[in-house]
């Protein structure tokens, strides 16, 4: 890797001194898998069915696709170095200006059905994830605004001349995008891209037998094969199950941890745990698509009526602190002057000046939540709840398992299911747009369903600014600040992913997102 190229792309683009850093590039041999027995990780949310990376919004694959899918770049988005990038399977990034970024890729790298990568499967990833019927975008409201260009097999060019933004975002994107065969894509969203997963990681799809996902070691990774044969990768929807697993060697890593296993687990020999702020955000999602909470009133009288320092008791080593709108490891990040505190007289203030003094008039509102997946949702849902009634909201909290909380996640014509929506969102990459973009465009609403121009406006402003120091500042004054005014969804914490393992698990990398390498990692 060229640093030099790098320094003068942050220079181009007006990025400051700290704003990103890459880590060298690097490689490693290691021997064929030895004789270990694979890593069992128990995951907390179930698989949706469909492989196709763009066809769903669910952690769970995601983590799976981890293991599997190479991506051009990995972000570990530390707090200390939030923009950091490390090179997979691009060896540069450089923007040529304002317009067009130009990716160079690594060669020698086959994709684990034998076709052999090139610029043309990031041509078609690309272009497939603009899609606007793809849940998972490759940026929301890109379709038709950008080109992809392939000079030569190991180079992309990317312009975004017709959208009028500026092409440096796809710095960030290049660490979001599970990069797909351009074969598997021709075949179309119901061919092989739904029914397997086929990428260029460490380790391989073998099959999907009940809630169990199975992958094996890549002999041929470019990096090196893996060190274990394989990754189980298995639902197991109750957390005392999870734990119990973990504590009798029945499993090798756990997720989404609540404090109380935490404190148990401690205590354990042979058990170690691993903490880190993530890039999910918790929600509360108003259905701003329907009454009552289609007046921005009614919603910020909500947040003022909520003490989030309770929250956060309850969520204990779980959840940190944060008054915006996206993690403190995304791009453009700050504690908002204006983001709503605890305040019960603005809440009843605002609520009589929406026509419903102490809450009189208002019609019954139902609150979802999910429980198993998410640590203390119900406690804490129980708290909201409780606050809300206090100030004269008639609300009733509906506690779901989690296969039925994500069937009225979203919004649908008409307003969805319930009144408000517990759910975290996530993404791989330092891009704040996709989370800002994905919920709050009227292009790309997904959960709450807000349709208003200001915040388009403010949306596009902030994407197409000339550079990142400009698009730092427009998220920072204006966008987030006016999402803190009319509230479409009132952020609640930043999630602290915690993780238990077996002290003999060595070398398992755990990135903000959950997903996880697994290429060097031993097991004794």
């Amino acid at each position: 890797m060229d640093r030099r190229k790098f320094l003068k792309y942050g220079m181009m683009a007006g990025a400051s001194t700290a704003a990103m850093r890459l880590n060298p590039d690097f490689l490693f041999t290691s021997a064929h898998a030895q004789e270990m027995r694979p890593l069992t990780f128990l995951s907390a949310e179930n698989i949706t069915g469909n492989w196709d990376p763009m066809a769903h919004t669910t952690l769970s694959q995601f983590n799976i696709e981890g293991f599997i899918m190479g991506f051009l770049t990995r972000s570990p988005m530390t707090p200390e170095n939030p923009d950091e990038v490390i090179y997979e399977l691009a060896t540069e990034i450089n923007v040529l200006d304002a317009s067009h970024l130009e990716i160079k890729l690594r060669e020698g790298v086959v994709f684990h059905d034998g076709e052999p990568f090139s610029a043309k499967d990031v041509k078609a990833t690309f272009e497939y994830g603009a899609q606007p019927e793809r849940s998972r975008q490759v940026y929301p409201g890109f379709a038709d605004t950008f080109e992809v260009t392939t000079p030569d097999d190991y180079t992309v060019i990317v312009d975004t001349t017709k959208g009028g933004y500026g092409a440096a975002m796809f710095v960030f994107l290049a660490s979001y995008l599970p990069i797909m065969s351009a074969k598997d894509i021709a075949g179309g969203p119901n061919g092989p891209l739904s029914q397997r997963l086929n990428g260029t990681g460490p380790f391989k799809f073998l099959e999907q037998s009940g809630n169990d996902t199975v992958m094996v070691a890549n002999e041929t990774y470019f990096r090196g094969a893996p060190k274990i044969p394989g990754v189980t990768f298995s639902f197991v929807g109750d957390g005392t199950t999870r734990m119990l697993s973990l504590m009798n060697g029945q499993a090798d890593v756990i997720e989404r941890l609540e404090p109380e296993q935490v404190e148990t687990l401690e205590k354990e020999d042979g058990i170690v745990l691993n903490r880190a702020v993530s890039v999910e955000n918790k929600y509360l999602w108003f259905r701003c698509s329907k009454p009552p909470f289609d007046n921005p009133l009614l919603r910020k009288a909500v947040c003022h009526a909520i003490d989030r320092n309770i929250i956060l008791e309850v969520m204990g080593s779980a959840g940190e602190a944060s008054s915006s709108f996206v993690s403190p490891i995304k791009f453009g990040y700050s504690d908002l002057e204006n983001y709503p505190e605890y305040d019960p007289e603005e809440c009843q203030r605002l609520l009589a000046e929406a026509g419903y003094p102490g809450g009189e008039g208002l019609p019954e509102i139902e609150y979802i939540t999910s429980t198993g997946f998410y640590p203390k949702t119900k406690e804490y849902g129980e708290v909201i709840t409780a606050l809300l009634q206090e100030q004269g909201f008639p609300v009733t909290l509906n506690v779901m398992e989690v296969a039925a909380w994500n069937e009225r996640l979203y919004d649908r014509p008409g307003g969805g299911p319930g009144h408000m929506i517990d759910c975290g969102w996530t993404s791989a990459s330092p891009e704040p747009d996709l989370v800002l973009r994905t919920h709050f465009h009227s292009s790309s609403k997904r959960i709450c369903g807000i349709e208003d121009p200001e915040i388009d406006a403010a949306l596009d402003a902030e994407r197409d600014a000339p550079s990142l120091d400009a698009r730092r500042d427009s998220l920072q004054n204006n966008l987030m600040p006016l999402l803190a005014e009319k509230v479409p969804a009132y952020s609640l914490f930043t999630s602290v992913l915690m993780h238990g393992m077996r002290s003999d698990v060595k070398d398992l990398f755990i990135f903000p997102d959950g997903m996880m390498d697994a290429s060097k990692t031993t097991m004794s």
